[in-house]
């Protein structure tokens, strides 16, 4: 690792590093120790990280990092890698081969580099926050979004002490008839809306600095998705997020969304509460 590697390609063999590890281990018995709630880690996210830190570290050591198991650590500056190393730790326990390994760096808020790596189905996903590819078997293709497919991901994670827009948006007779949703259970779905895989990706939360969601959001912005909150707002100042492949796309989402973002409490305020 050396000075003249662009931060795309430090990101990459970052990235890289990360899902060998998490590749290897795939189908192993795996041990969980327990975190918050219903949450739980293994050896395998911890392994990755570690993996995933030294290649930063190495190549940017002045940058400072925030890892989702070891948390933040160095760098004075407004430099940031965030790493999510087992993005569907719970997919990844049973077996299920739908996961991603998320690095980001961000300045401020700016994307500088972000990939989100499928490691079993061995895709690599990648902007620089002006254009996305994926590679595959070595060779680099151009993604765009799309919406022809009709699929849309919808995420049905989330707190348990308060009403939370996911599980009742996929009862939505109207929803129902515009998309056909999905739920995935990983952020790997974003990479999926930003390569035209998916029409878009719908979730509640908070995203500022979201170590989980940082990769998958720069992809959309490099590929040309539209990204907002769901109020249609700017992400980070109302709640929540929807990344779909076009304005058409997008604005018919925000209004299948807003009868549920009211009926919870909705917008901005409820990320001060």
């Amino acid at each position: 690792m050396n000075d003249r590697q662009s931060d795309v390609e430090v990101a990459l063999a970052a990235a890289a590093a990360g899902a060998a590890v998490v590749r290897a281990a795939y189908g192993g018995s795996l041990p969980r120790r327990a975190k918050a709630g219903l949450d739980f880690t293994t050896d395998v996210d911890l392994a990755a990280e570690r993996a995933i830190l030294q290649v930063i570290t190495a190549a940017r050591p002045d940058d400072g990092t925030v890892g989702e198991e070891t948390g933040t650590t160095g760098g004075s500056g407004s430099r940031r890698w965030l790493v999510d190393p087992l993005c569907g730790t719970l997919n990844y326990a049973a077996r299920t081969p739908l996961v991603a390994v998320n690095v980001a760096l961000v300045d401020s808020s700016t994307t500088l580099a972000c990939v989100s790596a499928d490691p079993i189905a061995d895709e690599v996903f990648w902007g620089d926050g002006k254009q996305a590819w994926v590679r595959r078997d070595g060779s680099d293709h151009l993604i765009h979004p799309s919406a022809a497919s009709g699929l849309v991901d919808v995420n049905c994670d989330g707190p348990l002490d308060k009403e939370f827009v996911g599980p009742q948006l996929l009862a939505d007779r109207n929803f129902r008839a515009a998309f056909s949703p999905r739920v995935l259970s990983t952020t790997l779905a974003l990479a999926w809306v930003a390569a035209g895989r998916r029409a878009a990706y719908v979730s509640d939360g908070e995203f500022a600095n979201n170590v989980h969601f940082a990769a998958g959001i720069g992809l959309c912005r490099s590929a040309g998705c539209i990204v907002t909150a769901l109020d249609g707002g700017p992400v980070n100042q109302s709640r929540g997020l929807i990344a779909a492949a076009n304005p058409e796309t997008h604005q018919r989402l925000v209004g299948l969304v807003r009868p549920h973002l009211d009926a919870v409490g909705g917008s901005a305020s409820s990320l001060r509460s």
